[in-house]
């Protein structure tokens, strides 16, 4: 993945004795004029580490107060992300005889001091808490830590932790170092916090930092994880261990027959890194992923509405907390082709310009990928892709050669048998021939998959594993929709006799209602106008409800067929899984009628 920030603590890392090391401020410059942004994350008050600085415009942003407050130095703006310490705690700490350091929202002293300030925050029953950094101690809100600050800061410049690489020394720091993709501590700091860090700098001081700032500049990316921090479970052995793959920058290649559960654990891939907050492009040729829309930050283009462009789909991934599933099912195959050929080239620029998106899942890979132009169209050496194919032999070598970790679901093809123990070289199998996978492979069942041995995570092996279930449905739900209004002035208004009849939609529940307590002659001019599917296209951008009800007035205008509202309600009902509130009991304690006539149920 492409390296986008570097979090930096002060005093310890790349500061001594309030000196600033002259090589790290060099090797800062160096790091954004390659467009790297630099944020210095620090427990120091602001004031005084403007003090100790001179000048803080070598960095792109400031997290000062251990997580309490932000700044931006070219523009001067500061925020204080938190409360101020109470007037009373500060009081009860000075007629102790304690000399409190006051920020914009910390209290500090002291580690000596710590009990005595427990005891304050305990007897006021003060939401407050209490963080080390070495011979100090810092009164600071609950929840605010060196995390939650550079969080903030990252979410203001649309860049993602998952792009970050931090460097701290103390105890306060693990926070900071956890939050980001890779976490990086010093020799000369915690041994706490080296044990728990991804990678340790060697050496005897701050300058030490600036060689190891130089060497992430000239790589451009984010260093591998030494360590399994995030992971996506994919199931069980057979003896019940689980088996998760480490995220960490591979492709990832995911065969198996038509049918066999392909997509299903690709979504299962897919769901778990959402919620580990990375960025995901999805290109889905038959409407496989689409209930990922069910997570946060997720959006659905395509499907029965127009192809996104590439500049719009470009644009929703310009935030790194949203990803994006672009569904080509109803599409024909050479558009697929068409628009996959234009859109691939257009991520893989965006990846390595931004990070973003973190990875892109190609489904139906074969159909799209073909030797001549497969290095226009993807940039695998990013490792940040994931292809699917029922037909793995198909793909280019270089593709396939870059496939770090492969599932294999249900396979019957003995071409396709033979490929898969060819990738990566036969050596890596143990005692397993083509004919011994071609039995492992066959006996596989739905929610069942195979994990190869070029796979990190099978330890040499082949692993067969129970896959984990889903979180997320396998339909599409649109109930969701019923219910949200639209502005006054794009709600649906309701005329007869040539002025408006006083009723108003500006739900989709609302405009059903309506329809069902007008009757057809006082709708003739909307039907004869196709008022309805207009306003079902324009306002609610819902093409394929706005051509089903566009059928229905063009019948109507045509033929005068009376029972066309009760359709036209009915086809609604139907698009949005349309379910009334019923109220238990009537007004004389009777449990309604439904409409098929059976007591209490719920159309």
């Amino acid at each position: 993945m492409k390296l986008s920030v570097v979090a930096l603590d002060f005093d310890g890392t790349i500061a001594r004795d309030d000196v600033l090391d002259p090589e790290v401020r060099v090797a800062i410059t160096e790091l954004r004029a390659k467009d790297i942004v630099v944020v210095l994350v620090t427990g120091r008050i602001l004031d005084d580490l403007k003090r100790v600085t001179g000048d803080l415009h070598f960095v792109d942003a400031v997290v000062a107060e251990n997580g309490g407050v932000l700044e931006f130095p070219a523009t001067g703006s500061s925020v204080a992300l938190a409360a101020p310490p109470p007037d009373r705690l500060v009081e009860a700490v000075r007629a102790d005889g304690i000399v409190p350091e006051l920020g914009q929202v910390i209290v500090g002293t002291q580690a000596a001091h710590a009990p005595r300030l427990l005891e304050h925050i305990r007897r006021f029953e003060l939401p407050l808490s209490l963080a080390f950094n070495r011979g100090r101690v810092m009164v600071l809100p609950q929840a605010v830590s060196k995390a939650t600050g550079l969080r903030q800061a990252l979410t203001i410049l649309r860049l993602s932790p998952r792009n970050a690489v931090a460097i701290g020394d103390a105890e306060n720091d693990h926070e900071l170092l956890r939050v980001c993709e890779v976490g990086v501590a010093v020799s000369w700091g915690s041994a706490a916090l080296q044990a728990a860090a991804d990678y340790v700098i060697e050496g005897a001081g701050p300058s030490a930092v600036a060689g190891y700032l130089r060497a992430l500049g000239s790589s451009g990316r984010i260093p591998a994880p030494l360590k399994a921090r995030r992971s996506l479970l994919l199931g069980h052995a057979d003896d019940g261990t689980p088996l998760s793959l480490a995220v960490r920058g591979r492709n990832v290649l995911v065969a198996g027959d038509p049918k066999s559960g392909k997509s299903w654990v690709t979504g299962l891939l897919c769901e778990q890194l959402i919620l580990h907050g990375y960025c995901l492009c999805v290109v889905d040729p038959e409407g496989d992923y689409v209930s990922l829309e069910a997570l946060p930050g997720v959006s659905v283009f395509g499907g029965a509405d127009p192809l996104p462009r590439p500049r719009d789909l470009l644009r929703a991934l310009r935030h790194p907390d949203a990803s994006v599933v672009i569904d080509l099912s109803h599409a024909a195959h050479q558009h697929k082709l068409e628009y996959v050929h234009t859109v691939l080239p257009a991520l893989a620029l965006l990846q390595r310009h931004t990070g973003l998106p973190h990875r892109i899942v190609l489904d139906e890979a074969h159909h799209f990928l073909t030797a001549p132009d497969v290095t226009e169209l993807v940039d695998s050496g990013w490792n940040g892709y994931t292809f699917v194919t029922y037909r793995a032999s198909k793909l280019p070598r270089a593709v396939l050669q870059t496939s770090q970790a492969v599932i294999v679901t249900r396979e019957s093809d003995p071409g396709e048998v033979c490929a898969l123990h060819a990738l990566g070289g036969a050596d890596r199998y143990t005692r397993c021939s083509p004919e011994d996978l071609a039995r492992m492979f066959g006996g596989l069942v739905v929610g069942e998959a195979i994990l190869l041995p070029i796979t990190d995570e099978a330890g040499g092996s082949v692993r067969r594993i129970r896959l984990t279930p889903r979180l997320t449905p396998h339909a599409r739900h649109l109930s969701k929709y019923l219910d949200v209004p639209v502005s006054e002035g794009r709600a649906f208004v309701f005329w007869q006799n040539g002025v408006p009849s006083g009723r108003r939609a500006r739900t989709l529940r609302e405009f059903v209602h309506t329809l069902e307590g007008t009757p057809t002659p006082s709708l003739t001019g909307h039907l004869e106008r196709h008022d309805f599917s207009r306003w079902i296209e324009d306002v609610f951008g819902d093409f394929p409800l706005s051509r089903s009800v566009r059928a229905l007035e063009h019948t109507f205008r045509t033929h005068g067929t009376p029972e066309t509202v009760s359709r036209l309600a009915e086809t609604v009902r139907t698009r949005y899984e349309f379910v009334d509130p019923v109220p238990t009991t009537t007004p004389d304690g009777v449990l309604p009628a439904s409409r098929s006539g059976e007591p209490g149920a719920i159309y």
